[in-house]
Order: C-alpha cells, then structure tokens, then sequence
C-alpha cells in the first residue's frame, strides 16, 4: 500500500504542477469551451472556459509512466514491458480525442472530426488493442462472469468484436458523461480506483502501476475542474478516460463488471439513445434534456448536487461490484 500511496502522490503533484503551467497557455491562446445554444442556459457563462485540459492528464501520465518504466525495466522488466500496452491504449484514445479538440479549438473548424473518421480513429486503436492482448501478450479470450465467479472461454471470432464492442461503448459513454463541472472526473476516477483495487486483489501488478498512475493526475486535474471550473477535459480528456477504464477492464478479463461498477456513463448514454428513439417516433421528449444529468439540471439540481450524487452512486456502485466479483 505505501507503493501505491507513493505513485498516487506524485503522479497527483505532477497533474497540478503541468495544470498550473498548461491553463495559462490555454487561456493565451483562447483555447475555450464553446457552449450549446440548446443547453442549459447556465451553461453559457461557461463559454470561453479553457477546454482540451485532458491533455494534462496525458502529460501528467506519460511523465509517470516513463519514470516508472525505467524504474523497473532492471529490477522487474516484464511488469515495465506489460505497462506499454495499457498506457498506448489509454494514450491512443486520448490523442483522437486530441485531434477533434484541435480542430474545433484551434483551427476553429466547430465541426471538429468528423464523426465517421472520429469512429474510425477509434476503431482502430481498439482493434490494435485487442488483437495485442490475444495475440502477443497470450492473455486468452478467459471472460470473467460476476456473481457465478467463473470464467468462460469465449472463441477469437467472438471475443475480438466483443472487445472493440466494450472499449468504444465505454469511451462514447464516458465522452457523454463530460457535461457538468468535475462529473466525468469524479465518476471515472472512483470507478478507476475500483478497477486498481481489483487489480491489486489479483496481483496484476502493471494494471496497479498504471491504474495508480492514472488515478492521482484525474485527482489533480480534479482541483481545477471542479464547480466553478477552470478548465474542462475536451475529448481528449472524455475519451481517454473512457479508453483506459475498459482497456483495463479487459486486460483484467473482467469487462463485465463495468455493467454494474459503470452503469452512470451506460444510463447518460442509453438516456441519449431513449430520448432520440422516442422524438423520432412521437415528436415528443423522455427527458427535458439528454444526456440524462442535464434533465436534472433543468428540474431545479445544482451542478454539485449532481456531481455528488452521481459520483456517491458510483461509489455504491464500485462496492456491489467489489462483493460480487
């Protein structure tokens, strides 16, 4: 534990220091949020707020992970080699994320990627990923089911889609859940610190490290993005996050836990998905907005309000999923 409470301090210390020195450079170049007309009119106070702040969660953990990596290469070097797939797909879906910030924020193109090629980026680092895991780092197709507690052998042809399938719902979902100050951060944090006391249960030792890693820079970058924020995380935040939770998830063979520990990023999406379907059908809306904490802003919650309660939720959430795996 005094590991862990080492790593966690300083990849936390290192998170601050790059988000005192990157927020100026963001608000220099007038890198700021840009704010829906069909939002929240709260929300529109919040336009101009520097965004793309993800990218110093990114910083904060390559730095780490790089220290940490030559700190091991000579006392542990399989723990060091087995941290460059968990950090390259946590990175690789970071940098689309970075990419679509980029061109709305810097080059002023509000479309940004282009969803097509946003879905391809994306196919394609989680199709790396997964064929990594079965082909070169021999981790099997064993999927660990809840509750049972047992393992099943999925066959390739199966397994392979199934994990894409997990690691772009999983980014989506947490990419939605970016709406309100500090409400992604906090969720994905608890459910990361979730899935890294899970890891440290097993004995994966790469998945701690990384884990650890990832856990304290989200809790420095949380001092500036919690309500009244001073930063937001842009994609490149949302889908980092969201790519990280499940490419651990299914380094660990346990993507079915996310069902029960992730369900608040799962019900913002299926709130978005409700809410389509049914306008489509009879013109008429579920919810007064989606995704689903934007209706509870509009029913009289404070942005706090929501944060605490989505975020307690999780908490409970990561309990259940601890006792039952």
């Amino acid at each position: 534990m005094n590991f862990q409470l080492k790593v966690l301090v300083l990849s936390f210390v290192v998170s601050i220091i790059f988000g005192l020195i990157v927020i100026p450079i963001l608000k220099r170049f007038k890198v700021g949020q840009i704010e829906r007309e069909d939002g929240p009119q709260s929300h529109l106070k919040k336009q101009g707020t520097p965004t793309m702040g993800g990218i110093i969660i990114a910083i904060a953990m390559v730095a780490c992970s790089m220290f940490l990596f030559f700190e091991y290469k000579s006392s542990e070097p399989v723990v060091a080699m087995k941290m460059i797939p968990l950090v390259f797909v946590i990175l690789g879906f970071g940098f689309i994320g970075f990419v679509d910030d980029f061109k709305k924020l810097i080059l002023k193109n509000t479309d940004g990627l282009k969803p097509l090629y946003k879905m391809f980026g994306l196919l394609i680092i989680a199709v790396i990923y997964a064929f990594y895991l079965v082909k070169y780092m021999n981790i099997g197709t064993d999927t660990y089911i809840p509750i049972i507690k047992q393992y099943i052998s999925l066959p390739v042809w199966l397994y392979i889609p199934f994990a894409i399938f997990v690691m772009l719902g999983t980014t989506n979902a947490v990419n939605l859940t970016d709406g309100i100050d500090g409400l992604s951060t906090s969720v994905t944090t608890i459910i990361l610190t979730c899935l890294v006391s899970i890891s440290i249960i097993l004995g994966i030792k790469e998945v701690t490290i990384v884990g650890t890693i990832l856990i304290g820079a989200c809790l420095g970058f949380l001092l500036f993005n919690l309500h009244p924020a001073k930063v937001f995380m842009g994609d490149t935040g949302s889908l980092m996050l969201g790519g990280a939770i499940a490419g651990i998830a299914l380094y660990m063979k346990m993507p079915l836990i996310l069902i029960v520990i992730a369900l608040i990023p799962i019900i913002e999406t299926l709130s978005v998905m409700i809410q389509v379907v049914h306008y489509k059908r009879t013109g008429k809306r579920v919810f007064k907005m989606a995704p689903i904490h934007h209706h509870f802003e509009l029913s009289g919650w404070k942005e706090g309000k929501v944060v605490s309660v989505f975020s307690f939720f999780t908490l409970i959430l990561c309990i259940i999923g601890m006792n039952i795996i």
